[in-house]
């Protein structure tokens, strides 16, 4: 079986450098870019299976990469940033990134992230195994595929969206807490701010799939409990 390609990309040699040791020690294949455009360079001619994106680069900035790559690619992304403030946070997540992890940061953390986030991406069978399709109203999901179609329409879904609709699709009806679906979706423990991080996540896919995201006729809020998918 082939190595996991992991792209490392931000405008610090150092930390590039640093990043392709531990990551080349862990067993993973490693590319590494320098700004923005480079990724984009790298995605359109390789096979890479996670994104470590600084924010702040040259010619082209972490967010404006992310936008690009959200346009035909669902691989996860993980935002490296010294920029701490919860609304930096937010933004990455809104346009994309499936996590976020500030500097500086511990290596061995940035390796447990990317692991848990690889076996998500690549092995999603687990949790979500059983039937191949489900419909509910005007959605369908193909759970072989990993893909949401609205109206016969191919709805594009990063792949944090995409994990947060495969476990709605498999229980309909069925509430889910922001921290169940942390817990479920991430793989790991709820961590500081996860309520506001699921919120954003829903939020986004809201505005894929509803005719009025401000009032949702499907991803449905609980309020005091948590969110599910209306049965239909």
């Amino acid at each position: 079986m082939e190595n996991e390609c992991i792209l490392v990309v931000d405008d610090d040699k150092d930390i590039v450098a640093t990043l392709k040791i531990q990551l080349e020690k862990e067993g993973f294949s490693v590319l590494c870019a320098y700004d923005g455009q480079e990724a984009l360079d790298f995605l359109n001619r390789e096979k890479v299976h996670l994104i470590l994106l600084d924010i702040m680069m040259p010619k082209m900035d972490g967010f404006s990469a992310i936008m690009k790559i959200r346009e035909k690619r669902n691989i996860p992304i993980l935002v490296m940033s010294a920029k701490s403030e919860d609304s930096d946070k937010i933004l990455g997540l809104s346009i994309g990134a499936d996590d976020y992890i500030t500097k500086p940061f511990n290596y061995k953390e940035v390796i447990a992230r990317v692991r848990s986030q690889l076996r998500r991406y690549i092995k999603l069978g687990g949790i979500f195994s059983g039937t191949d399709e489900v419909k509910i109203g005007r959605l369908c999901y193909n759970f072989t595929a990993h893909t949401l179609t609205v109206d016969d329409e191919p709805v594009k879904l990063t792949s944090i969206e995409t994990k947060i609709m495969e476990l709605f699709m498999r229980h309909p009806g069925q509430i889910f807490s922001a921290d169940e679906i942390y817990s479920i979706v991430w793989g790991e423990p709820v961590a500081y701010n996860g309520e506001n991080t699921v919120m954003v996540h829903i939020r986004r896919i809201r505005e894929k799939i509803e005719i009025n995201p401000s009032e949702p006729e499907y991803l449905k809020v609980v309020w005091g409990i948590g969110y599910k998918i209306e049965k239909k």
